[in-house]
């Protein structure tokens, strides 16, 4: 690039220079030949010529010729030619010859015309070439020196460049801990500055939501442990010594039912102040793993007693082998819970419902099917905060955003019995990477199901860890 406009600002200099050594040479043969024209006007004396001749100055070899007088013109280089067009013409007249110009100027004599010559060699046409060596010199100087200059700025803009977008970079991964070292042009330090700020802001406001989070998870222990204590002054929720009517045994099943809300909700919100209190170092090392067969037996003996009270049959499949997904235990079984305590909230008590886990083309499925009504708008049942039933609608959410955190979705379908099909998908962390539409899986997990239905299989009430 430098070489490039060190070329475009010679050349037009060069033509510059070398256009006005050629006519100051020119200039100074018209200066000769017009001593010896202003000669010839005075007399056409030989003598009176010659020493005018002399006079012009000049080596002898480049001293004017007079044609046309008897005058020695032997030293003359332009032909008959030129000199009839010098004649005819009746002005100065410019020629190229070996070795040089020459300049004619014809001088009207009475009824004769004369015509003085001044030869011109090259080495005068060039005279101009040390001046324009030199000057080219000093500019390929000046070019090279402003190309360093202008390399070594835009090296360190280019520097402080790739440092702010490779920060950029880091922060939308979430590393909030990377800073830059503002350097290079002074509108590149003031935006390095305005980065470290906005970062340090980030963190602090991260750091004020993980506090709030904790200090309102503290505040819940209060009255929860209140609700502990009065519910282990209620009486025994044992159901299997004695005789009990209905209305007894549904007493103390409900007994049991609070008992064991509040000691999962307790386990909730240790983990909750737990995880809001962790340090960046540890958010950011490997996502948790967990067995999704194991956390769905799991729940189950919690919603399977519930819908024992309610006469909801249930069934649980594909939960006997170990099934690893890249998402903690406890983010998996809220979203769980939230998606199963929809069935239970939704649909009228008796309402059938199964739990089914398969493990296909990279993801792992995990699918909630219920008899109820089913769900009319299931996009507006995805987005946050909204709900057609009076709730929060934040339930659904809570499950996408665990699939979203495994790399899956959550989709909404029609079930085979009936109602709601809500399927969860997760990345399969050991599982080859192939490229799979997660709607075409559950496009067949829905297909399976209703062939399922087609063979008429019945939904007895039974224990989760019968499926």
């Amino acid at each position: 690039m430098g070489t490039l406009l060190a070329l475009a600002f010679l050349v037009p200099l060069g033509l510059t220079l070398g256009g006005q050594a050629r006519e100051e040479a020119i200039a100074d043969a018209a200066r000769r030949s017009a001593l010896v024209t202003g000669a010839l006007a005075i007399s056409t004396d030989a003598k009176v010529v010659t020493r005018a001749i002399e006079a012009s100055g000049g080596d002898p070899a480049t001293r004017p010729v007079v044609h046309g007088l008897d005058v020695d013109s032997s030293a003359g280089r332009a032909d008959a030619a030129h000199l009839a067009q010098a004649r005819e013409q009746g002005r100065s007249l410019v020629v190229d010859v070996d070795g040089g110009v020459l300049r004619l100027d014809p001088v009207v004599l009475g009824e004769q015309t004369a015509v003085v010559e001044v030869f011109v060699p090259d080495a005068a046409l060039d005279a101009g070439g040390g001046r324009w060596l030199l000057l080219a010199g000093v500019a390929v100087a000046l070019v090279g020196a402003a190309m360093l200059v202008v390399d070594r700025l835009a090296a360190r803009a280019a520097d402080a460049s790739r440092a702010l977008v490779k920060a950029s970079l880091a922060i939308g991964d979430g590393d909030l801990g990377v800073r830059v070292e503002p350097h290079g042009p002074r509108e590149l330090v003031q935006a390095g500055h305005a980065f470290n700020r906005m970062a340090e802001r980030l963190v602090a406001a991260r750091t004020e939501e993980r506090e709030l989070v904790a200090d309102l998870s503290h505040r819940l222990r209060t009255p929860l442990t209140v609700l502990r204590l009065d519910a282990e002054a209620l009486e025994s929720d044992d159901t299997s010594v004695g005789s009990f009517s209905q209305a007894e045994l549904d007493y103390r099943r409900g007994i049991r039912r609070i008992r064991q809300a509040i000691v999962t909700l307790e386990g909730e919100i240790d983990v909750l102040i737990k995880t809001t209190r962790k340090a960046v170092a540890t958010e950011a090392a490997p996502p948790a793993m967990c067995d999704v067969s194991e956390v769905v037996r799991d729940r189950m003996v919690f919603w399977a007693a519930l819908a024992g009270d309610q006469n909801r049959p249930h069934r649980v499949s594909g939960a006997q082998l170990r099934i690893p997904a890249p998402v903690p235990r406890a983010e998996l079984a809220a979203a769980l819970d939230a998606v199963i305590g929809n069935v239970f909230r939704y649909t009228p008590q008796g309402t059938a419902f199964e739990v089914a886990v398969s493990r296909r083309d990279g993801y792992v499925a995990i699918r909630i099917d219920d008899a109820g009504p089913g769900i009319a708008n299931p996009d507006r049942a995805l987005r946050r905060g909204a709900s057609d039933q009076g709730s929060t609608g934040l339930g659904l959410d809570i499950a996408k955003r665990v699939a979203l955190q495994a790399n899956g979705s959550v989709s909404i379908d029609r079930a085979h019995l009936g109602g709601a099909s809500v399927v969860m998908l997760l990345a399969d962390p050991e599982a080859t990477p192939r490229q799979v539409s997660r709607f075409g899986l559950v496009g067949r997990m829905a297909r399976e199901s209703r062939d399922q239905k087609a063979r008429g299989r019945r939904w007895p009430r039974q224990r989760p860890t019968d499926g």
